[in-house]
């Protein structure tokens, strides 16, 4: 584009001062002549052309369908193609969104939004990204995000971004007040949803929870007490940091849903000998009302719809997932 315009110019500095030299025109009727010419409009000429002038029209004539024709259209293409390109591109989104089930909304694509949907990515979880902001639509094409652009507290937007059909929504966009209201919005049209909200006033906790959520999160707290615990247990938040983040890839805490057919429904820990045979640790189990058991003891047995939080090495824990799905036989 850029040497299109350089021809363009050429062009135009040529004609002028050609003009100006083989009939001795002034510059602004020079440059009226040349204009005519180029844009082939037929008005007549300001002066009458001599015959070195009508030669050089000629000249400056064939170098404009050449060089002019080939610049302008150098000049259109990406304009056209990148038209073409957001286009096909849009539409191709708006299939990937209407083909999405039993995902996450991600409702603003702040800090906390990216690195959720990051790890949504990196994880194989079909997520959409909800942002209002324009300015950031280059960020989600260039990451290749499926995301939706408007308000989250609407209902039209809400229900574009398949809210009925999704497994969960994630409020954390800038303003608590907005959190709210996105709770409300989406409980409403899917009360079924799970919902996991930021807060970052604690008087906005409780207003949160009667909105609709599930989960609370104030980044600033739980920032807070991890500072204290890295000064006053190092090692402990070492282990943490290997189990909760990923840093090993030796070592993870994973959970997994007990189906109503495993092989594991009805048998205790020391019976499905997932320690002996995987090296799994159980860590926790949250059985099928909430309630969870820390800790729990070989004797403790296994119920349909128990999440078990294993603590092992990635392989182990790959197949301890591949046997609870095993049916009974």
């Amino acid at each position: 584009m850029q040497w299109a315009f350089v021809f363009l110019i050429s062009i135009l500095v040529i004609g002028v001062g050609g003009y100006m030299l083989v009939e001795r025109w002034s510059f602004f009727d020079a440059l009226y002549m040349v204009v005519i010419t180029l844009a082939t409009v037929g008005y007549s000429e300001t002066h009458p052309l001599s015959f070195e002038g009508r030669i050089f029209t000629i000249v400056l004539i064939v170098l404009w369908v050449g060089i002019g024709v080939y610049a302008v259209s150098s000049i259109m293409k990406p304009i056209i193609e990148g038209e073409i390109r957001r286009v096909l591109g849009r539409r191709k989104l708006e299939k990937e969104i209407r083909a999405l089930r039993d995902h996450y909304i991600i409702c603003g694509f702040g800090r906390m939004g990216k690195y959720i949907s990051m790890e949504l990515q990196n994880t194989s979880v079909p997520y959409l990204v909800l942002e209002k902001d324009p300015t950031i639509r280059e960020k989600l094409e260039r990451e290749k995000h499926i995301y939706l652009f408007g308000d989250a507290t609407e209902d039209e937007v809400l229900i574009q971004a398949g809210v009925e059909r999704a497994r969960g929504l994630v409020a954390v966009v800038a303003s608590d007040a907005d959190n709210v209201y996105i709770t409300l919005t989406a409980r409403e049209l899917n009360p079924n949803i799970f919902i996991l909200a930021r807060s970052t006033d604690e008087s906005s906790e409780a207003k949160l929870k009667r909105a609709g959520v599930d989960k609370v999160i104030s980044p600033y707290h739980m920032g807070a007490v991890r500072m204290v615990q890295a000064i006053l247990r190092p090692a402990v938040v070492d282990f943490i940091e290997i189990a909760f983040h990923g840093q090993s890839m030796e070592l993870q805490l994973e959970e997994f849903t007990v189906h109503p057919d495993s092989i594991f429904v009805g048998a205790s820990l020391k019976e499905g000998e997932i320690r002996k045979n995987l090296g799994v640790i159980i860590v926790a189990v949250k059985d099928s009302s909430g309630r969870m058991v820390f800790n729990p003891s070989s004797d403790f047995r296994i119920g349909v719809g128990d999440t078990l939080i294993a603590l092992g090495k990635i392989n182990d824990l790959l197949r301890l997932e591949k046997i609870l799905k095993q049916a009974k036989s």
